[in-house]
């Protein structure tokens, strides 16, 4: 069965991202929102942001809201360097995707991770 999750590093600071707003949107047919969440005290989403029926291969973005997150926690210049963090990729059939977000003030990183 095919899942989509996801978690936030804050790398400039050594803790996870809690309380950064997500968004998934899928990118067939035009851009159309399909998942929310609020990343938790361990930087991750509560639960799958895909899996089971709503699983669907395709191309997809994920909208990490980064800036209110530093400015929240007074790490970042006014206004943030980096507002939304927007990662683009595809899903193939029943595969578990795991899309992390390494992320400080002034850059990001991602990789696909288990």
């Amino acid at each position: 069965m095919g899942q989509l999750t996801t978690h936030v590093l804050d790398t400039a600071h050594g803790r996870p991202g809690a309380g950064i707003s997500v968004k998934l949107f899928s990118l067939e047919n035009g851009r159309h929102l399909v998942a929310t969440s609020v990343t938790n005290d361990d930087g991750r989403t509560d639960q799958p942001l895909l899996e089971g029926d709503t699983y669907r291969p395709g191309s997809y973005e994920l909208e990490f809201a980064v800036g209110p997150y530093f400015a929240g926690a007074a790490l970042a210049d006014d206004p943030p360097f980096l507002d939304d963090v927007v990662i683009r990729f595809s899903l193939a059939n029943d595969q578990h995707y795991h899309v992390p977000l390494l992320v400080s003030p002034w850059s990001y990183s991602t990789y696909r991770g288990s």
